[in-house]
């Protein structure tokens, strides 16, 4: 039994460095491209043309980083069992697992948050431009 579990842990080493290509390729995306692009996003502008606009490009980066979100969170189901093994020679594996696990669970939770953010600041605006022009209309209406 101890042969198999031993067995069983060095496949599941292999195919950590099979699926840590992947994870790497993430976590460099998120690193170097994503986190630096949500940044960007937290400053919106003040008007809704420049809202829309931000708006705009905010989906085609939400675009790329969902595909990234998608294919990190497919290789982490890959590893789903480490659970299971608690030797230390798979201990430093799976340290390396959750530091991916949380770095990108972290990335996709920031990406939700600044999408909804945009969304319901886009929303907000055009109901005030939406008041602002309403209220023109009426001090015209008034004037005449």
């Amino acid at each position: 039994m101890l042969s198999n579990k031993r067995i069983q842990e060095l496949e599941l080493v292999m195919e950590f460095e099979k699926v840590e290509e992947c994870f790497k390729e993430v976590s460099s995306w998120i690193e170097n491209v994503g986190r630096k692009q949500l940044k960007e996003t937290i400053n919106l502008d003040d008007s809704l043309e420049m809202l829309l606009q931000a708006q705009k490009q905010f989906r085609e980066f939400d675009l790329i980083a969902s595909e990234y979100c998608r294919r990190g969170q497919e290789a982490l189901k890959k590893m789903d069992r480490w659970e299971e093994f608690s030797s230390v020679d798979v201990h430093s594996y799976r340290v390396k697992l959750q530091t991916y696990k949380d770095q990108l669970e972290e990335f996709c939770t920031q990406l939700d948050e600044n999408r909804h953010r945009i969304c319901e600041t886009v929303r907000l605006y055009e109901f005030f431009d939406k008041v602002r022009q309403g209220t023109c209309c009426m001090e015209e209406g008034v004037k005449s």
